[in-house]
């Protein structure tokens, strides 16, 4: 309270001693504060769009139903983003940062962190991404997958291969330098397989509605620990025959 009137008390000041600088002052706070709402509105929309996208795929969702619950109207998604096709992209890839920044896949190392000690934290950081229900990003994929539409393919490409090429250089480093490329993308892809199968685990959990089948992801970090032990293992056993 003691901050808003002393805003008042500046503009009375200002108004009594520069009209014109006062009037400028208040076009200033009106067009900020028109720009903070269109912000919000643009976040409410990418949150709102990538939640229904997650969950129906491109065809079944209609922007009439995202404007619903993201309580706006479809002028602001013209004006943000001009059509459904825009958004889908930009809400997948709002969705996938945010993603990130919450797991992120470099995590907290010492500077002399072993490439398997950094490969760990890079694989639990995708299964948490995969096992959070806030996480939209590889439920778009997955729905992609079923449901193509190929609107994804640049934007994946541009977001997703550097995170791509990063794991290969740690597998490469962490199978030694006798690996053959195609040892190293077996393993990249022995590890997003795990990963993903437990996106699809998920699914049929949700769908099956069955209290008679064990629930094997009630301790994801669990699974985390067995998928990185699994993984390292394996590595270690390629590296071997290497060098062998």
């Amino acid at each position: 309270m003691a901050y808003y009137l002393l805003i008042l008390k500046y503009t009375f000041e200002l108004s009594i001693s520069n009209p014109l600088t006062c009037l400028l002052y208040f076009q200033l706070v009106r067009m900020t504060d028109l720009k903070t709402k269109s912000e919000k509105t643009r976040n409410r929309l990418l949150i709102t769009a990538s939640r229904i996208f997650a969950e129906k795929g491109f065809q079944e969702t209609t922007i009439a139903e995202i404007c619903e619950q993201a309580e706006t109207n479809i002028a602001s998604v013209n004006y943000h983003f001009r059509d459904k096709e825009t958004l889908y992209l930009e809400s997948w890839r709002f969705a996938f940062n945010q993603e990130l920044k919450l797991y992120p896949p470099e995590g907290v190392l010492a500077a002399d962190a072993t490439a398997e000690q950094r490969l760990a934290i890079r694989i639990r950081s995708i299964i948490n991404r995969v096992a959070d229900d806030k996480s939209y990003s590889f439920a778009i994929i997955n729905k992609e997958m079923a449901q193509p539409t190929r609107l994804l393919s640049d934007i994946l490409e541009k977001e997703i291969n550097p995170q791509r090429l990063q794991m290969l250089d740690l597998l490469k480093e962490c199978l030694g330098h006798s690996a053959s490329d195609k040892q190293i993308h077996y393993c990249h892809t022995s590890i997003m397989g795990q990963c993903f199968q437990l996106l699809r685990l998920k699914h049929m959990q949700k769908a099956r509605h069955s209290h008679n089948h064990p629930n094997y992801l009630s301790d994801i970090q669990d699974f985390a620990d067995h998928v990185v032990l699994f993984s390292l293992a394996g590595i270690q056993a390629i590296r071997s025959q290497t060098l062998n």
